[in-house]
């Protein structure tokens, strides 16, 4: 269940720049407006996806990444050892990072087969920084899947998603943990290298179950 949430922070936190600029005032708006781009984009590109599963990188790269603010959770999951680290390790742990999201996205998009996701009323989040998006992921004859998406706005007053919860599973946290302790253990240095080892393995196509 937590890769098929996994799927879904996919498909939901993606975006179109251009198109998404305005709603990113609007967190809410944001989710709902990026969703359907990528929904139809991987609808146009289903026939060369099927062919080669690495097309699904590239959707990642032009649509997804864009609307990640991925520094922001690179240095939460460095926690104590962002301070220890120099400027120029941080930058590159965060490009190492960024391409290990986009291949690890690439390869949950393979899960996609239309499911029907339902988008939870957007409440009062006056004064907030940081606001969670609810989700209901509709499988015909399963339980549905409840999702949660964690935005947080910028000092320009831009909102931008960082983590996702699936099942009370926190994605950033559970990446946390694991990577924490692998830098506790080698070094940010040896975990950059591993992250970008990651990030060039083929995209395989998986099935949910």
């Amino acid at each position: 269940m937590l890769k098929f949430g996994l799927l879904i922070a996919t498909l939901v936190l993606s975006s179109n720049v251009i198109s998404a600029e305005a709603e990113k005032q609007d967190p809410f708006k944001l989710v709902q407006v990026v969703a359907q781009e990528l929904f139809d984009r991987i609808a146009r590109e289903q026939d060369a996806i099927e062919k080669d599963p690495e097309q699904l990188r590239v959707v990642v790269e032009e649509e997804l990444a864009p609307s990640i603010n991925h520094k922001y959770a690179a240095a939460m999951v460095l926690g104590p050892y962002y301070k220890k680290s120099t400027r120029e390790q941080r930058e590159l742990f965060y490009t190492a990072f960024r391409q290990y999201l986009i291949a690890t996205y690439a390869g949950i998009l393979t899960l996609y087969k239309d499911q029907q996701v339902v988008f939870e009323p957007a409440v009062n989040i006056d004064g907030k920084r940081r606001v969670q998006v609810k989700v209901r992921v509709l499988d015909e004859g399963k339980p549905d899947i409840r999702i949660e998406f964690i935005l947080r706005k910028n000092k320009a007053g831009e909102w931008a998603a960082y983590d996702m919860v699936a099942e009370g599973i926190s994605v950033l946290s559970s990446k946390t943990k694991e990577l924490q302790g692998l830098i506790r253990q080698q070094g940010i240095e040896s975990v950059t290298e591993l992250l970008l080892e990651k990030s060039t393995k083929p995209i395989v196509t998986k099935s949910i179950g």
